[in-house]
């Protein structure tokens, strides 16, 4: 039996900036205008599970914690437990996945981000192994898989006996902390997690304290250089590396958000979707500046989805630019999109330089 589980809110406060849904940040995504996030990647999962030849039956919560999008596919499922709030909680994800985990389930299978592994972790056996469909505003854990699809191979491997167990990390952040531009990354613990290369994300790796200071002022030098323009908007997103060329620039750039640059000036701090396609309206060329999260090397999908489908196709991919020190690099095989939108996922497949140092750039792939 697989267990299967969603976390319906996971995911809502990352277009809208709120870089996470913890506590009350789920009542200012919605005041937002903030649209669910985990629906779509629940029902990628498992329109790509049901063309595999599974076997197994899945257990599940009821209503929007998983019967929801199970009801309309052709699998073998049995709804467990009641549910009778319309908001759901961490301790409903912990009493359901306890409920599950006694029932015999193989695996846990959710749909979510850290917050949702963290609480899951906290209520199973280490013994039974975990895997996340990404759905989240920041994954930093080594449980998910790179995509909804890369999750229903995955587990369809393992279930076959074609995927080892590795204990993966489960990390959350204090949200709190990042909204604030601090980022306090906790270990949580370890879940027994199947992995095959290239569909397992990994884990998040801290960037190098004082060691690669130099290496990022000559990539900020040389994008300033060679790259940067008058008359173009650049939105500038979240890490060090990037922070660097704003600091070049001579403008003052949030830590882990979106700011905008126009003409050496800053012309927007912290900003969500809606406040990038505003500029977009008002600037007629734009770029956008990024850099790969260390260890997983996601360009965009994780900890950025500010910087949503629509940001990226009125901007252009040929007016996308990644910046990444030389070690970041030398511990990626590839790069890797999970934007939400596979057609545009598709777009990105292929070849992108990144520039690594000073009049040095580096061609990888992306997946």
């Amino acid at each position: 039996m697989i267990g299967f589980l969603v976390n319906p809110i996971a995911g809502m406060g990352g277009r809208v900036g709120l870089k996470g849904t913890d506590g009350e940040a789920y009542f200012e995504a919605l005041r937002r205008g903030a649209k669910p996030v985990a629906p779509e990647r629940a029902a990628r999962f498992l329109i790509r599970l049901e063309k595999l030849p599974l076997d197994e039956e899945i257990l599940s919560p009821p209503g929007v914690m998983g019967e929801n999008y199970l009801h309309s596919r052709r699998l073998r499922y049995r709804i467990v437990g009641s549910l009778e709030k319309r908001v759901t909680t961490a301790e409903d994800t912990r009493r359901f996945s306890r409920m599950m985990a006694d029932m015999g389930v193989s695996i846990m299978v959710f749909v979510g981000g850290d917050g949702t592994a963290r609480d899951i972790v906290s209520a199973i056996d280490a013994e039974i192994p975990m895997l996340g469909v990404p759905s989240g505003v920041k994954m930093y854990s080594g449980v998910f898989a790179v995509n909804p699809e890369a999750a229903a191979r995955l587990l369809y491997e393992y279930l076959r006996g074609n995927a080892e167990l590795v204990d993966a990390e489960v990390l959350d952040i204090d949200e709190e902390a990042f909204r604030r531009g601090r980022l306090s990354i906790r270990l949580y613990g370890y879940a027994r997690t199947p992995m095959i290369t290239g569909l397992l994300q990994g884990s998040k790796q801290p960037s190098l304290l004082g060691e690669e200071d130099e290496n990022k002022r000559a990539i900020a030098r040389y994008f300033a250089e060679r790259y940067y323009k008058q008359c173009t908007l650049y939105l500038l997103g979240p890490g060090t590396t990037v922070k660097a060329i704003a600091d070049e620039l001579g403008v003052e750039k949030t830590l882990l958000g979106v700011d905008a640059v126009y003409n050496g000036r800053l012309v927007g701090r912290d900003l969500d979707e809606k406040g990038m396609l505003s500029l977009l309206d008002k600037y007629s060329r734009a770029v956008i500046v990024v850099s790969p999260i260390g260890g997983q090397g996601f360009i965009f999908g994780r900890g950025n989805q500010q910087i949503s489908p629509r940001v990226i196709r009125r901007v252009g991919l040929d007016n996308i630019i990644i910046v990444a020190t030389r070690h970041k690099i030398s511990r990626l095989d590839s790069l890797k999109v999970d934007t939400g939108d596979p057609s545009l996922d598709e777009e990105f497949r292929g070849y992108i330089r990144v520039i690594v140092d000073y009049m040095e750039e580096q061609v990888m792939r992306v997946t």
